[in-house]
């Protein structure tokens, strides 16, 4: 058997960071644990704050001390521009990563007061939907006493039970669209036994068990993670969940994601080689991180070529998944595999293959990609169309599209490569002969002569090659566009006729955003455009919101993941 990994990818990570806000509760410097991953050679860490709670939820120490951790927004409010700053002061040594733990409080005020606080938290990467707390006010994971209290007064121990459930669906049903992973599904047992029905949940016919299997339908049903959490094995009752949910969970092809849970920087990293193995025992071979709300997969092996084919797995994720509107971006996309990418079909159930094809194919509705990291072929060396040398500036390929569409002629496709050397090169091919060619490019040469070096329109044009080593884009919804991955790109669908693409290219002119890479493809009466470019991203958003109904989609993609 493969050797397992010594590091995770936490989702339910470290406590950490929030100064007096809490008793006790994950008070650690944020800086300390930062540099103990770092000198542990960790690639990433993943921090998690819980949102502050209502009054009449709170722990017996915090009612004892008087610390109001519930309105101790502070440290939660303030939680994002610290994870930011530390990005900032950490950058290039280390990936980090932070979540919200959303308390459910119930389904009236608790619901609204959550809400309200998801918006206080919009940078984080993931949240985690927990249940910590009864109704009653009693907490499930506080003193043995509170515990006690709280199934003295619902009258037994599957009662006590069937709330917790009750709570645990009420609140998936509530927060479906605000979380990604179900925390600790069974944290009950911290404090009291486990009902025989739910240790046989899978063939009893109790109510109990069986509301225990339509919670599990329902996490599934939602496409949201289940929270693999190693705290409870720290206590002594058990990792959570206990491994009969596991193996119902991987039976319902649920995904799981991977958290420590702990709060003293003195355990940062214990159990990581564990939580592997406790997972494979259930089958799993592969869990969630996330990055911005989008899932990212990852190997339990310590295997160099399954990591890099991850790797590119996760970026294709990422790129379909930015192409979507919030609320569809958890959603876990579909999946063909070919070549290299096959030995995924055994781990991805409803995967299709895609035969020698060296490729992933990911899809979600209409909308599909295809990443590789085979570097394409030129193909043709001698080919017809317009080639151009041009320095490598903002504005310049905005002059010459303007220029195209002044005389009517549509660009149909377009590469574009950077010399890095103050130069790039560029070559268009060109919708039907109108005539009209020769007459942007004598405007070009009258007008911009300093900026285009070369600019030809022949038959027989040598074609440079424009690919290197890289993970590429091969196509957008079946359009071939083979353009090599960036940190910052541009995508867009769009109407295909002349001056379309040119207001975009005009929009980043405006703003002296430059683009390092393009391609273009269409279909029919649809244009497509991958633009890698170099710019602020708040900007580029504003722009691309203004571009007019000839776009159909025009989105800024950031890769997060690693």
């Amino acid at each position: 058997m493969k050797k397992f990994n010594d590091f995770i990818w936490e989702t339910h990570g470290i406590h950490a960071g929030t100064e007096n806000d809490h008793v006790k509760h994950g008070i650690d410097k944020l800086e300390d644990i930062v540099d103990k991953a770092i000198a542990e050679k960790h690639p990433s860490i993943t921090f998690i704050i819980h949102s502050p709670r209502l009054t009449n939820f709170r722990y017996e120490a915090e009612k004892d001390t008087n610390i109001k951790f519930i309105r101790g927004d502070r440290s939660y409010i303030n939680y994002p521009k610290r994870i930011a700053n530390l990005r900032k002061k950490y950058e290039g040594r280390i990936n980090i990563k932070y979540g919200v733990e959303l308390e459910w409080m119930g389904a009236d005020l608790g619901l609204l007061w959550s809400r309200s606080k998801i918006f206080q938290a919009e940078e984080a990467d993931f949240v985690i939907g927990s249940v910590h707390f009864a109704p009653e006010g009693l907490p499930y994971d506080g003193s043995k006493e509170e515990a006690l209290e709280l199934l003295k007064q619902r009258g037994s121990l599957e009662a006590y039970w069937n709330g917790y459930i009750n709570e645990m669906i009420e609140m998936i049903e509530s927060f479906g669209d605000m979380i990604q992973v179900v925390g600790h599904i069974d944290l009950p047992k911290l404090n009291v036994e486990v009902p025989d029905v739910l240790l046989h949940f899978e063939t009893s016919s109790h109510p109990l068990a069986n509301k225990f299997r339509t919670l599990l339908e329902i996490i599934a049903d939602r496409d949201l993670a289940l929270d693999v959490n190693m705290a409870g094995d720290f206590k002594g009752v058990g990792v959570y969940p206990s491994q009969n949910i596991l193996k119902r969970a991987f039976e319902l092809q649920i995904p799981v994601a991977l958290g420590t849970d702990t709060h003293h920087v003195r355990y940062y990293g214990h159990n990581f080689k564990e939580s592997l193995e406790y997972i494979y025992k259930a089958g799993y071979q592969q869990y969630v991180s996330f990055s911005k709300l989008i899932p990212e997969k990852r190997t339990i092996f310590d295997d160099h070529d399954l990591k890099v084919k991850y790797t590119i797995l996760n970026k294709g994720i990422e790129l379909l998944n930015q192409r979507f509107h919030h609320g569809s971006r958890r959603i876990i996309p579909d999946f063909s595999f070919g070549g290299s990418f096959s030995e995924f079909i055994d781990i991805y159930k409803n995967a299709t293959g895609m035969g020698d094809y060296n490729a992933v194919r990911i899809r979600k509705g209409n909308k599909s990609i295809t990443v590789s990291n085979e570097t394409p072929v030129s193909g043709k060396t001698k080919v017809k169309g317009l080639f151009s040398k041009h320095r490598d500036q903002a504005g310049v390929l905005s002059s010459l599209f303007n220029s195209l569409a002044s005389e009517r002629v549509n660009v149909e496709t377009a590469r574009l490569h950077s010399n890095n050397d103050g130069t790039a090169v560029a070559f268009l091919t060109l919708e039907a002969e109108n005539g009209n060619v020769k007459n942007a490019i004598d405007f070009v040469h009258g007008t911009d002569q300093d900026t285009f070096l070369e600019l030809t329109y022949d038959q027989n044009i040598d074609l440079p090659n424009f690919y290197g080593e890289g993970v590429y884009l091969y196509e957008m919804d079946g359009v071939e566009l083979k353009i090599a991955l960036s940190p910052k790109m541009i995508l867009t669908k769009h109407e295909n006729s002349p001056g379309v693409l040119l207001i975009l290219l005009s929009a980043l002119a405006s703003k002296n955003i430059n683009i390092i890479d393009m391609r273009l493809g269409k279909r029919n009466k649809v244009g497509y455009s991958a633009l890698a470019i170099d710019g602020d991203s708040n900007i580029i958003k504003a722009l691309l919101a203004k571009l007019g109904e000839q776009y159909y989609e025009a989105n800024l993609v950031e890769f997060h993941s690693m």
